[in-house]
């Protein structure tokens, strides 16, 4: 007789437990008997699942990152590339907003190592592409993809983490988010009427063709969590 297959909804429910509490009381508040108590199973299915605490922290990561990779990858691409791009921002953001504690865990904590640390690189890759179509289609002025990539990544990871902190309402987040994305499209060459244009069309593709800035959106934008 072959063994019983591990319970996928038990290692679900630690990598949401352990991301809740590391988000919530850092690495010293995810211990094993927390963590247990928690989800309410035995200190086994942790070994079963993950093999040991650290691998579990990496499991945590492991899974933010392919979330994101999943809203990324739902994207997809037009004849529009900047407005794809604008999209792509939103992907991001809904992506935080949905699982707040995992994208803590993901970005506001230390690595376990070298080969953690790298863990979620592809996504970044995703937006760089996104910007040489940009370029490539004459909206953008020719320069290293890398770095308008990073910037727009610097702004939507800003507003994302006000908006975790408490300090931004969601709407606000949004308003900003699209408004600056706009602004730094104009800032790499794209001339204002057409990247007005493309915002707008990324704006009815995500259902955000109310007034984000003052929450009147037909979009599902979520609401912040509790705890998040």
């Amino acid at each position: 007789m072959s063994p019983k297959p591990a319970d996928l909804s038990v290692r679900s429910a630690l990598i949401e437990a352990a991301a809740r509490l590391i988000a919530d009381e850092g690495t010293r508040g995810l211990t094993l008997r927390r963590l247990v108590d928690e989800v309410g199973t035995s200190t086994m299915s942790v070994y079963t699942h993950f093999g040991g605490m650290d691998e579990l922290r990496r499991a945590v990561r492991h899974e933010g990152f392919a979330r994101l990779a999943m809203h990324l990858a739902d994207v997809e691409s037009g004849d529009d590339p900047v407005a794809d791009l604008t999209v792509l921002g939103w992907a991001y953001y809904r992506s935080a907003t949905t699982s707040p504690h995992l994208y803590r865990v993901m970005f506001m904590e230390d690595p376990l190592d070298e080969i953690d640390a790298v863990v979620g690189r592809d996504t970044f890759d995703v937006l760089v592409q996104a910007v040489v179509r940009c370029v490539a289609a004459g909206r953008f002025d020719a320069a290293d993809p890398v770095e308008p990539a990073t910037q727009l990544w610097a702004v939507a990871h800003g507003l994302v983490t006000l908006e975790l902190a408490g300090l931004m309402a969601p709407p606000q987040a949004i308003g900003h988010l699209v408004a600056t994305a706009e602004n730094l499209f104009r800032a790499y060459g794209d001339e204002p009427r057409v990247a007005a244009r493309s915002v707008a069309t990324a704006r009815r593709r995500t259902g955000l063709d109310g007034d984000a800035a003052t929450g009147q959106t037909t979009g599902r934008a979520p609401r912040r969590r509790r705890g998040a």
